[in-house]
């Protein structure tokens, strides 16, 4: 069982929790893991996540909020964050909210009936996190290939401050975790000396060892 704690960084209302240990994620290891099951579950706090984010995107026209790592509810409150805005390009228009589909090979795909909320739309990729921006690249190459552009790149939580030459917009960064690391599972400290893993990890939350 990992311990998980509050860190007293904060953005508005939204609270920063994480774990401290060896964790594995799909494309890393690292030393924080980053709870965020309230946000993406809590409407009070999705609402704030959205309202952190919003202003990033007051000049940046979007049609469609795609909803990556199970963000659907903030991704809802942050289409009407912007429509509701007092200024800005968005304001009083109507976004479409998407989740991915993935195929066996973990790629996203867009099937016929939804195709049109991505050919020639302004897409926002949403995402929980961004560690090392794989994630990020592929949804970028996907909404490439059924005809969309991205619009930008958001999230609550990021350790890069830029995904295939756009830049990501989070609530916390990596400044915001003291001594945060990312390593290649092949060149990880922890396990040339032996640390056994705390937890997986991944965007649904972690499996303790």
């Amino acid at each position: 069982m990992i311990e998980l704690e509050e860190l007293p960084v904060r953005r508005g209302n939204v609270p920063l929790r994480v774990a401290r240990g060896h964790f594995a994620t799909n494309h890393s290891h690292i030393n924080y893991y980053i709870d965020i099951s309230y946000q993406k579950t809590r409407l009070s706090e999705a609402r704030d996540v959205a309202k952190q984010l919003a202003p990033n995107y007051q000049t940046v026209p979007i049609d469609t909020i795609l909803c990556l790592d199970g963000t659907a509810v903030i991704g809802t409150c942050l289409a009407e964050a912007l429509a509701n805005q007092s200024r800005g390009v968005n304001r009083n228009t109507t976004l479409c909210v998407l989740e991915p589909e993935y195929n066996a090979n973990s790629q996203i795909i867009f099937r016929d009936n939804v195709q049109p909320l991505i050919r020639n739309k302004r897409v926002l990729i949403l995402m929980a996190s961004v560690t090392t921006g794989y994630t990020a690249n592929r949804s970028i190459e996907a909404i490439g290939y059924y005809g969309g552009s991205v619009a930008g790149v958001a999230s609550l939580y990021s350790a890069v401050s830029e995904a295939a030459g756009l830049p990501v917009h989070s609530v916390y960064d990596v400044n915001d975790l003291p001594g945060y690391e990312s390593y290649d599972y092949r060149d990880c400290p922890y396990c040339k000396k032996g640390r056994r893993l705390d937890a997986l990890v991944n965007s649904f939350g972690y499996s303790a060892l």
